[in-house]
């Protein structure tokens, strides 16, 4: 089950009744549930009514989403990041990143970089989210380090200008992101008394003519594995069809990854995999585990299908009826219905 955000916590940051219900709906018979990201440092949050994890007294609200979200059985994970340049105005005063470089939302918001030991501040709060994570009874967390949030943020080079440690050529770049991993991973090893895996969300390359590349990432990837992280998770817009931005013609992304890790670690590849059979052809190209968004949010018995158990066809579109039946919270609702093609929106019916 994908990490995809609902937009759903209470006013307070912790977790609504709304969203536990949402995952305790879904979660049966899943063989893994990621979360919706939850932000590290209150400045860090992305979206409207995000839940947090930047304090102790977020542990209980934790906690209640940990137990629904294992209700069905599966292991899960939170995903843990800092929004960075990807916040918005209207969330956060003091917008920070690598350095001052505006983000995708527009060249109206230009973010304050941030210094050597605000840096380390951040790495510390990665480390301290997992710790809340392990009290709550997670069994692990998923860095999400794509889609330009402030690990892909340092890495990459069209929105890291520093000159310090963190920042010029490409070891430094990895310094931020890698510095993170590693303070998580001794976090793991000091708190964790069971089993508690730690994964990798990346975009593996970006649309800027001086964007991170999958050379470069290709490298960074070699540095997580030597971390010590236990699974990558690969963000796409189309898991089966992506290539490379400088090789359009070329390789998927899929073949490449799975051939540089060559079976040292899972993969796990998210995009545009509704259905059962895409899912099944991306085991055949060599993810690990498909990781399915929209399918489940349409349809809470989507490991039925996939088993052949279902009663009624797959749903691959949704109305405004299916939406008590489907228990989705209304803000998720409202933003589905408002994204201008992210589902296929019913008009009727």
């Amino acid at each position: 089950m994908a990490p995809m955000t609902t937009w759903s916590g209470n006013e307070d940051g912790t977790v609504s009744e709304d969203e536990e219900h949402y995952y305790r709906l879904r979660v049966k018979d899943v063989g893994l549930v990621i979360t919706g990201c939850t932000h590290v440092q209150k400045n860090g949050i992305g979206f409207t009514d995000e839940f947090a994890s930047y304090d102790d007294a977020f542990v209980p609200s934790l906690a209640r989403l940990a137990a629904a979200a294992k209700s069905g059985g599966a292991p899960a994970v939170l995903q843990i990041f800092h929004a960075g340049v990807k916040t918005q105005p209207e969330l956060v005063t003091d917008i920070v990143a690598a350095s001052a470089v505006a983000g995708d939302a527009g060249p109206s918001v230009i973010p304050r970089a941030l210094s050597d030991a605000e840096v380390e501040e951040v790495v510390r709060d990665f480390a301290l989210a997992t710790r809340r994570a392990i009290e709550a009874g997670f069994d692990g967390v998923e860095l999400h380090g794509a889609h330009a949030f402030l690990l892909q943020n340092f890495l990459s080079p069209h929105s890291n200008k520093r000159e310090d440690r963190w920042g010029g050529s490409f070891e430094n770049r990895m310094r931020f992101p890698l510095s993170v991993v590693e303070a998580v991973g001794n976090t793991i090893a000091e708190h964790a008394s069971a089993p508690f895996v730690l994964g990798y969300r990346i975009s593996v390359d970006e649309p800027h003519d001086d964007g991170l590349r999958m050379a470069e990432s290709l490298s960074f990837i070699e540095r997580l594995i030597d971390k010590g992280i236990d699974y990558l998770h690969v963000s796409l817009g189309d898991a089966l069809q992506a290539r490379p931005v400088d090789a359009p013609d070329g390789a998927s992304v899929i073949d490449i990854v799975s051939g540089r890790l060559a079976g040292r670690i899972p993969l796990l590849a998210a995009g545009q995999l509704r259905v059962p059979a895409q899912a099944e052809q991306a085991i055949e190209a060599g993810i690990s585990l498909p990781v399915i968004g929209q399918g489940f949010v349409m349809n809470p018995d989507w490991v039925d299908h996939a088993r052949g158990q279902a009663d009624d066809p797959i749903a691959t579109d949704i109305a405004a009826s299916d939406v008590p039946r489907l228990a989705i919270p209304a803000k998720l609702w409202t933003v589905i219905e408002n994204s201008g093609g992210w589902f296929n929106v019913r008009t009727a019916g």
